[in-house]
């Protein structure tokens, strides 16, 4: 697998006013600019580098980190629009080319987009493209139920969200799981709730099983909710008490907030719970 676009690690081979040439084996040797040059950094140290083009479409190094690799999708915002394409803003000098033919709707400047960055082997450049579905995984996913994985929420539907898995496959959350807000762009982790026949997946925000008391956890917001967003409830309220305003045992009440709290919906106090966006607004 070709390292451009990559993290790699390279020993230093030479040393110059303007930086330090790396051994890159077959792809010869590489310059890392001075200013990306670790202090104290000399001849036989290795440095973990990121390889890409510069202006003259020449192999580099930097130890800047982009906002995406080689293989990765990222939602990435349009610095600017000329004759060829949109450039996006990934965290490097060089912005990142999105070809007019990589686009499915016109990009427009300062606006974001989720796109995947793959090497171009016919022009021999790192580039994105907006047209995701030819770059997802239809390979039969090989996830096991319950199954924790990284998600990028992709875009909503009518039944909730599709998602990107682990930079490969897609999945859906579905709405009526959801206790939280969602944003286009935004990486959370998430869980493999079901491989279907058709090899679609389920997907969920809690692990394997939580979704059982799914209607604990919104009566619970609920009732935050409508008391202005706290409750004088704690690990230590009495079984009868909190049977009386939700109807379940402590034993399921506690899981529930355990999850809660793990999600970042609510603050555990010393002699209350409240909503998170209380506490933010404190």
């Amino acid at each position: 697998m070709s390292p451009i676009g990559k993290f790699i690690e390279l020993q230093v081979v030479k040393e110059l006013d303007f930086g330090v040439y790396l051994d890159g084996a077959e792809l010869g040797e590489i310059l890392l600019p001075k200013r990306y040059v670790p202090d104290g950094c000399k001849t036989g140290d290795a440095v973990e580098v990121f390889l890409y083009f510069d202006s003259s479409d020449r192999i580099i190094a930097t130890t800047e980190k982009p906002y995406a690799t080689v293989g990765e999708f990222a939602l990435l915002r349009v610095k600017s629009v000329d004759q060829i394409g949109a450039f996006l803003d990934w965290g490097l000098m060089k912005d990142l080319l999105v070809p007019f033919r990589e686009q499915k709707v016109k990009m427009a400047e300062e606006r974001s987009y989720i796109v995947y960055v793959f090497h171009d082997q016919i022009s021999n450049r790192i580039v994105a493209s907006a047209k995701l579905e030819k770059f997802l995984n239809r390979i039969p996913p090989d996830y096991n139920i319950g199954q924790q994985v990284d998600l990028i929420i992709w875009k909503s539907t009518d039944l909730g969200y599709k998602a990107i898995i682990d930079h490969s496959h897609q999945g859906i959350l579905y709405s009526n799981e959801l206790f939280q807000e969602l944003a286009i762009g935004q990486h959370i982790k998430g869980y493999i709730k079901k491989v279907r026949d058709d090899h679609k997946i389920d997907l969920s925000l809690f692990p394997s099983g939580y979704e059982k008391v799914g209607h604990h956890r919104n009566k619970i917001i609920e009732y935050l909710n409508k008391h202005g967003g706290y409750a004088n409830i704690t690990d230590n309220t009495p079984p009868e008490t909190i049977y009386s305003l939700f109807g379940i045992s402590k034993k399921t009440f506690k899981s529930v907030l355990g999850g809660l709290y793990k999600q970042g919906l609510i603050v555990l106090e010393k002699d209350r719970i409240l909503l998170q966006e209380n506490r933010d607004g404190d």
